[in-house]
């Protein structure tokens, strides 16, 4: 079953959400504030995705800037980066879609409808 990672107050999460509905793409509606993932699962995640662990950074977010992620990249390991991000769902870029084979990250619906539609042809 896909997981669908997603924060409600997020425009982008609700019109991903939709279009999942609209494809009739069964997923399970997971909140990432109340439901954060945990650093086993965001290792999981990024292996599945093939990219980088700061792709799963919501680097556009408040929280992100005050806790000065982009300097704390420069100094920090790989492990106490993942703590920091499972520390917080707010931290982790939204919406995320893990499917069997692959992690989307963020609505393009292009890239989903390529990556979804060729899976269940």
């Amino acid at each position: 079953m896909n997981i669908f990672l997603n924060y409600k107050k997020c425009s982008t999460c609700v019109n991903a959400k939709k279009w999942l509905e609209k494809e009739n793409i069964e997923f399970l509606d997971r909140q990432i504030v109340e439901n954060r993932p945990s650093v086993e699962e965001l290792k999981t995640y990024i292996k599945k995705s093939g990219l980088p662990l700061k792709k799963f950074f919501n680097t556009s977010g408040i929280l992100y800037r005050e806790l000065n992620m982009k300097e704390k990249f420069l100094t920090l390991s790989e492990d106490e980066l993942l703590e920091i991000l499972a520390s917080n769902g707010m931290l982790v870029k939204r919406p995320l879609l893990i499917l069997e084979n692959d992690v989307l990250i963020g609505f393009k619906e292009v890239e989903w409808e390529k990556k979804l539609k060729n899976k269940s042809e």
